[in-house]
């Protein structure tokens, strides 16, 4: 039986998970650059390439993000000639963004994406798979516990 400090930082899964997500996007930063895109940016345009159309609303929701934070992306997005933003035709209170041409062509270079980082990663898909896997269970269960007292 080994004599484990529960409150030594390295036991602690909000740091181990704070200084990879530092880490990880600063790895991405080299990538993107020649892409034009920062880490943020880069999310938005993997939903709106997955999804094409969506409003301000939605994306909210499949970026785990307000709508205050995602405004100011979403304007640079649009001032480089990336998406567009609209009314919707049927109900004047939802914006809307859209990719456009020269977004859809910025898909085509952002495949690379991917694999670039896996190497720089040193992860296999396997990897990612199972990482992600358990990543997606930690933002599940902190967020169905999020109102739970101990």
């Amino acid at each position: 039986m080994t004599d484990r400090d529960p409150l030594a930082l390295e036991e602690q899964v909000c740091f181990a998970l704070a200084v990879a997500s530092r880490e990880v996007v600063s790895a991405y930063k080299a990538v993107l650059d020649p892409l034009g895109l920062t880490h943020p940016q880069y999310l938005v345009m993997l939903a709106l390439w997955q999804h094409d159309e969506v409003s301000v609303k939605e994306l909210s929701s499949l970026l785990h993000l307000d709508p205050g934070t995602l405004s100011p992306l979403v304007k640079r997005l649009e001032a480089a000639g990336l998406v567009t933003r609209r009314r919707s035709t049927t109900d004047e209170r939802v914006l809307v963004i859209s990719v456009t041409d020269a977004g859809r062509a910025l898909r085509s270079q952002a495949l690379a994406v991917p694999t670039t980082m896996l190497a720089r990663l040193g992860m296999s898909e396997a990897d990612l798979t199972a990482t992600n896997e358990v990543l997606h269970r930690i933002i599940d269960a902190a967020h169905d516990g999020a109102g739970a007292t101990a």
